[in-house]
């Protein structure tokens, strides 16, 4: 409209230079023809409808413009032309980052509480899996003498716990029914979070696929609970008359997928909040990426993705001596009664072949006898310590010292300083015969130091997903840093045309 009375106007200040008659100067003047004026207008219209569309394709240009500018680089593969029209992101959002974190802090959380389960025989408490019914408590008397009468027809209660009154029950059966709700928690905090980050297109497709594995192994998880609960619902997993007890191969597999899960979490979400801090400086992010390339570095890299291994193989060792209760044997340190390890025909013993020849009577005796499966983790447990100061002995040489970056440093001083309080914990528990406390704070410490061996190992690698989009920042900083003045300055443009 405005374009519009602009050409009227120019019209208007022509016309005035034309001759017009007056009442005075009649005979002296010419009328302008109607035709004339006719013409004037239309030639009014016509600047008027050039001028807006010449207005109109100038900024339709500088969209054009700013979108090409928001856009990567043009290139030639193929490749590249399927990440244009992909829908998913190059990076993924930060909030995925600290979202992972936080889950990985709550299954950190869940494995301690699991710890406090066992040791406070609460675990057998629930003797039925309801996975949604299950989420509430008996809410009635009725509903708590219904659990406890299905309490008390269990080998527990029989061979363990027959004085156990109801006030009793209530106690173990809310450590349990604690333990389930948490897991439940977690699951349903992890799975409705990853359907809408995929919907809504905040992570990669790579990340996507780690956040479908992880909602499936938490499922699996469950599974597993259940199905190493239900193996000390019955009597036929122990002698008859010794203490009733879970499976110890299925409390290992349970205890496994938790820190499976758990290391998984973990480093998801360290590597998306790592490559943000990167790409903010593309330059220093190279740089660090030169020095980690180094050759030097290559020994040490897999000194901890070796070590790394030997912490969860020590760990699952430990689940085995918590399920066979290894630890209320031998509590002493270093020795195993009069000497370093028990005789040999404790270790070895014919008692746990199931086979008439013997076949299976050194792999028998090293998962189900208590005796050597104590002192395989006493192995282990020293293996690994040792391994942990020759690992920080080795960073310490001028070499390697001069080559590994800063944040190396003080997580191989971190684990050091892990390694040395788990000993302390594993020492002590077994010489004060296995109290809750110091158990609990055992297992959380096996945890920690695999964290440990983890965020050193996070620290050594050079993830080239995160590389390449580091190189892209670098060949093209708008692409990462211009994003958000090129959506402003679109919807400023998509304002003045209409659209």
């Amino acid at each position: 409209m405005g374009f519009s009375q602009l050409g009227l106007r120019r019209a208007a200040v022509h016309m005035s230079r034309v001759p017009v008659a007056c009442g005075p100067c009649l005979r002296q003047q010419v009328l302008v023809p109607p035709s004339q004026v006719l013409k004037l207008a239309r030639a009014a219209r016509r600047y008027a409808s050039a001028t807006t569309i010449e207005s109109k394709n100038s900024l339709e240009s500088l969209r054009s413009n700013i979108t090409k500018a928001a856009q990567p680089a043009a290139h030639k593969s193929g490749s590249q032309a399927a990440e244009k029209s992909s829908s998913f992101p190059n990076t993924n959002a930060k909030v995925v980052g600290y979202w992972l974190v936080g889950s990985a802090v709550s299954v950190f959380g869940i494995v301690v509480w699991g710890g406090l389960t066992r040791l406070t025989e609460s675990g057998l408490s629930i003797t039925e899996w309801r996975p949604v019914t299950g989420s509430l408590p008996p809410m009635s008397a009725a509903d708590w003498q219904s659990e406890f009468d299905k309490y008390r027809a269990s080998p527990e209660f029989k061979l363990l716990n027959p004085h156990m009154d109801l006030a009793e029950f209530k106690k173990i059966y809310f450590m349990e029914w604690a333990h389930r709700l948490w897991g439940r928690f977690i699951g349903l905090s992890f799975v409705l979070p990853t359907v809408y980050f995929i919907a809504r297109r905040r992570v990669t497709p790579r990340m996507a696929v780690n956040l479908v594995g992880i909602s499936s192994l938490i499922g699996f998880q469950g599974f597993i609970g259940w199905w190493m609960v239900k193996s000390g619902l019955k009597d036929d997993l122990f002698a008859p008359g010794s203490h009733p007890r879970v499976s110890q191969y299925r409390l290992t597999a349970h205890l496994a997928t938790a820190f499976i899960c758990y290391a998984w979490m973990l480093l998801s979400g360290l590597g998306v909040l790592r490559t943000h801090r990167l790409l903010r400086d593309p330059e220093a992010a190279a740089k660090a990426f030169a020095a980690l390339k180094s050759p030097t570095l290559t020994a040490l890299r897999r000194s901890v993705a070796g070590l790394t291994v030997l912490i969860f193989t020590t760990v699952l060792s430990g689940a085995l001596v918590a399920g066979l209760d290894a630890g209320l044997i031998y509590n002493e340190f270093p020795k195993m009664g009069v000497g370093y390890a028990p005789p040999k025909s404790e270790l070895f013993d014919k008692f746990y072949c199931r086979r008439e020849d013997g076949s299976d009577l050194w792999w028998r005796n090293m998962l189900e006898n208590p005796s050597l499966v104590q002192l395989d983790h006493r192995i282990l447990a020293m293996t690994t310590f040792t391994a942990v100061v020759a690992l920080f002995a080795y960073s310490r040489t001028c070499r390697i010292k001069a080559a590994m970056p800063r944040d190396v440093r003080k997580g191989v001083n971190g684990m050091l300083h892990l390694a040395l309080m788990q000993v302390t914990l594993g020492i002590t528990t077994l010489m004060y015969m296995v109290p809750i406390p110091l158990a609990a704070a055992h297992q959380a410490g096996a945890l920690a130091l695999l964290t440990g061996a983890l965020v050193v190992g996070h620290r050594l690698r050079v993830p080239k997903a995160t590389q390449a989009l580091v190189q892209k920042a670098l060949q093209n900083p708008s692409r990462f840093h211009g994003q958000a003045t090129s959506q402003k300055l679109l919807k400023t443009v998509a304002e003045k045309t209409g659209a």
